[in-house]
C-alpha cells in the first residue's frame, strides 16, 4: 500500500496569489491568512493525498523572534498550523461522508524543517552550518513539543541536509511518544546536500519511532539512485517526495527554471518498485500532480 503525501504548500499558496518572499515563507500566513492555508490543505485532500503536512516548516521560536513575534505568540502560531490542518481534514471527512464515501486514514504530519531554513539563505540545500548539537536540540525541541501537544499524528523531519542535524532530531525521539519520518535534501544521487554518503545518512534512522526514511525537495532524476542506496541501508519503509527539478536561487529566493527530468507522476509512482511506500511532491508541485500520482498508486 502506498501512502500519498501532499505537494508543495508554498507552491500552491503562491499559485493562488500570495507573496511568500520574506524570511517566514508560508509561515507568515499562519498569522495573516490562516484560511488560505486551510484551503490548500483541503485541496490536497481532495486531490487524493492521505497526509497534510503542516505550515510549520519555516516556523520556529527564533525565526518568529527575528520577525518581531515573541515566543508565546510564535508557539501559538506553530500550534495553529496543526489546528488548520486538522480543520481541513475534518471538512474533507464531512464532505466525503455526505457523498457516501469513506476517506480512510488521513494523517496530519507536523513539519519540522532544518535549522538552515530559519537562516533563510538556502542553507537547507547546502548544509553549510554547524551551530552545535546543543543549539540544534534547543532550536528543534519547542516546535516539536508544540506540534505533538497540538495533535499532530506524526512528525515530518524534512529537507534535512546533514547527518549531524538528523542525528539530533532522531535522538529527540527518545524523549517523545510519536512516530516520525526522516527525509533528506540531496545534492546528487549518492550524497546529502552537505556531501555526506547517503547510506550513512539513512543509517541514522535506525530508531523504533522512525516509520520511513528517504528524500525530499531533491531533483527527481537523483531519486532512483538514492532509493536504491536506502533500500540496501535500512529495513524501514522508504519515502520520496521530490521537487519539480528546478534549483533554488538564493538571491531571488525563488526556484529557477530549466529543469532536467522534471516531476512526472508516472515516474514517481514507479518508485514503488524501488521500495518507496510514501510518495508525494515538494516545491514546484501542486494538487494536479498529486491527483495524477494518487490515480496511479496501488
Amino acid at each position: 500500500m502506498t501512502t500519498i503525501l501532499d505537494g508543495g504548500l508554498a507552491t500552491e499558496l503562491e499559485a493562488r496569489g500570495h507573496d511568500l518572499s520574506d524570511r517566514l515563507w508560508s509561515a507568515r500566513l499562519l498569522l495573516s491568512d490562516p484560511d488560505a492555508i486551510e484551503a490548500v490543505h483541503l485541496a490536497y485532500f481532495e486531490a487524493g493525498a492521505w497526509v497534510a503536512t503542516t505550515a510549520s516548516y519555516q516556523a520556529s521560536v527564533e525565526g518568529f523572534a527575528a520577525a518581531g513575534i515573541g515566543r508565546p505568540e510564535g508557539l501559538g502560531l506553530i500550534r495553529r498550523s496543526v489546528e488548520i490542518a486538522r480543520r481541513a481534514r475534518d471538512r474533507f471527512r464531512v464532505a466525503e461522508a455526505a457523498a457516501g464515501r469513506e476517506p480512510g486514514t488521513l494523517l496530519v504530519a507536523g513539519s519540522v524543517g532544518p535549522y538552515g531554513a530559519m537562516l533563510a539563505d538556502g542553507s537547507e540545500y547546502r548544509g553549510d552550518y554547524n551551530p552545535g548539537v546543543a543549539t540544534l536540540a534547543a532550536f528543534h525541541r519547542p516546535r516539536i513539543e508544540t506540534l505533538i501537544d497540538s495533535g499532530a499524528d506524526l512528525l515530518a523531519f524534512e529537507t534535512i541536509p546533514t547527518v549531524r542535524e538528523a542525528r539530533v532530531l532522531v535522538d529527540l525521539l527518545d524523549e517523545l511518544d510519536v512516530p516520525a519520518w526522516l527525509s533528506y535534501s540531496c545534492r546528487d544521487g549518492t550524497s546529502t546536500s552537505a556531501g555526506e554518503p547517503f547510506d550513512e545518512a539513512v543509517a541514522i534512522a535506525d530508531h523504533p519511532r522512525v516509520v520511513a526514511v528517504g528524500v525530499n525537495c531533491t531533483a527527481p532524476r537523483h531519486v532512483p539512485s538514492l532509493l536504491g542506496i536506502a533500500a540496501e541501508a535500512t529495513a524501514h519503509e522508504l519515502i520520496a517526495y521530490p521537487n519539480r527539478g528546478d534549483r533554488w536561487d538564493r538571491a531571488s529566493r525563488r526556484w529557477a527554471g530549466g529543469a532536467i527530468a522534471a516531476y512526472d507522476p508516472v515516474t514517481v509512482a514507479s518508485w514503488t518498485a524501488l521500495g518507496a511506500r510514501w510518495l508525494g511532491g515538494c516545491c514546484g508541485t501542486g494538487p494536479a500532480e498529486i491527483r495524477a500520482l494518487a490515480a496511479l498508486a496501488d
